[in-house]
């Protein structure tokens, strides 16, 4: 079971450095739609990331059909999309529902977030089916959530609902962290 973040055309480095580490510390995939907002290399996103960027597992794609390709070689069958537009509550979706029933796992999935300032184009939403727009609850008042936060909230709930698969119980600091290589 593989949780999927996709980030479409993140602008702020601090934001991306962030979800590298909160990626790297839950065994999430995270894929990055082009154009970014910032080199891979700015220092902002390094010092967010810390020094989790050899540790996570990122993809970045020129465009989202090439992202959504991806997801599919992937396995990834479902995709949601976090938007404030005509969406579902977020804690109503189950993400559980398409497991098989003598598994306790969800099939691979993806939670995939616009960038900060435009949010997630309509033709990606479209893609991706009104049935599947998500939001999380905020009040009336405010237009949104920090990327960071959002992405940190989301994939929690998903991986709690999952029994937070893979994790062992304790944090054992880097001893036991194996720098991510792609095959």
């Amino acid at each position: 079971m593989t949780i999927h973040i996709v980030l479409v055309h993140p602008k702020i480095p601090n934001n991306t450095g962030s979800i590298i580490r909160l990626c790297a510390n839950t065994g999430a995939q995270l894929h990055l739609v082009e154009p970014l907002g910032f080199d891979l290399e700015d220092k902002k996103l390094r010092r967010a990331g810390l020094d989790y960027h050899e540790y996570a597992r990122m993809k970045v794609h020129k465009t989202w059909e090439d992202a959504k390709l991806a997801l599919q070689a992937a396995d990834c069958r479902r995709m949601v999309a976090l938007t404030t537009k005509l969406s579902q509550p977020f804690y109503d979706y189950d993400f559980m529902a398409s497991r098989q029933a003598d598994s306790p796992v969800a099939e691979h999935f993806a939670l995939v977030f616009g960038s900060e300032t435009a949010g997630l184009p309509e033709d990606i939403r479209q893609d991706i089916g009104a049935d599947n727009w998500l939001r999380l609850p905020m009040l009336p008042e405010s237009r949104s959530l920090n990327l960071a936060n959002s992405v940190s909230i989301c994939l929690y709930e998903v991986w709690r609902q999952q029994g937070f698969f893979g994790d062992e119980g304790q944090s054992t600091g880097y001893d036991n962290l194996v720098p991510f290589s792609p095959k």
